[in-house]
């Protein structure tokens, strides 16, 4: 890891359609995005090149709410997703970038996120562990296969 980028690397018992999925529905995103401990609301989600998201990630023990929002820049459905990120919050600027790899395998989705560009006062091991959680999350979200009958 470099001082300021995070990269993931899981297989989840999946489809790729599933999974990206996951991470264009506003709802979904809202369910598995927050680390732990955190309530998101997603705001805007316009996902297609050049289009624009926003949410915010409420702290549940003490109410804070930190806002972000970025855009689009690369999609091919069910295979990659290429977004900035960038928080309101003065204190922490400058844009990240993340990228999502998805490929099929045999065992399901194998996924490789990578984020570049985490402002300096977030840990970037925190970033890491609060990834870590989100996924086990995504896991939780995308492995079940519950029919509707």
């Amino acid at each position: 890891m470099s001082s300021n980028s995070v990269s993931l690397h899981r297989v989840f018992k999946a489809t790729q359609e599933k999974v990206y999925r996951a991470f264009t529905d506003a709802t979904a995103m809202a369910a598995w995005l927050p680390p732990y401990g955190f309530l998101c609301t997603v705001h805007q989600m316009d996902v297609k090149v050049g289009g624009t998201y926003k949410m915010s990630f409420q702290n549940f023990s003490t109410g804070h709410n930190h806002s972000f929002g970025g855009t689009y820049q690369e999609l091919k459905p069910n295979e990659f997703l290429k977004y900035t990120d960038k928080f309101d919050d003065p204190n922490m600027p400058g844009e990240m970038i993340t990228t999502v790899s998805l490929r099929k395998t045999v065992a399901g989705t194998e996924i490789k996120i990578t984020q570049e560009g985490i402002p300096a006062m977030i840990p970037v091991e925190m970033c890491y562990l609060g990834w870590q959680e989100s996924l086990d999350k995504l896991m939780r979200l995308v492995e079940p296969v519950i029919p509707d009958a």
